[in-house]
């Protein structure tokens, strides 16, 4: 009997232009997964709006390091925006140690989790279930 091979995401995680510890943790947690496959899409550094846009315009869920907001605000609200124009589900990683989420970006997020993964991945799995559902 064949295997079912697992499906693979595709996401936007978002980063500065230079590797921070929240994205490195991020990746570690979602990597140590057995069965959950992701390709990231973000390029660091490439940050215009269209740069944004290229790079979200076919993955299934924007990931926002709510963490990075207050390292650089601009890009994360950019990335927000560019997410919602493209209609992107977004789920907002809390900033790591920290229950809340800074500023008003926690409002645009279709869910708000911890840095668990089996939380995280269940969020992805979820949010893209009820985004069919549509």
């Amino acid at each position: 009997m064949m295997e079912e091979e697992s499906e693979t995401y595709s996401l936007f995680i978002s980063q500065l232009d230079e590797t921070t510890y929240e994205y490195d943790r991020l990746i570690g947690k979602l990597s140590s997964v057995e069965d959950f496959k992701f390709e990231d899409h973000s390029v660091p550094g490439k940050t215009s709006k269209e740069e944004l846009e290229d790079q979200m315009k076919d993955v299934d869920v924007v990931v926002i390091l709510s963490g990075l907001y207050s390292t650089d605000k601009s890009l994360i609200e950019r990335e927000i925006d560019v997410a919602k124009t493209l209609q992107k589900p977004i789920i907002m990683v809390r900033p790591y140690g920290m229950e809340n989420v800074p500023g008003k970006i926690e409002e645009v997020a279709n869910e708000v989790i911890g840095w668990n993964a089996g939380c995280i991945i269940e969020s992805i799995t979820e949010t893209l279930e009820e985004e069919e559902d549509f």
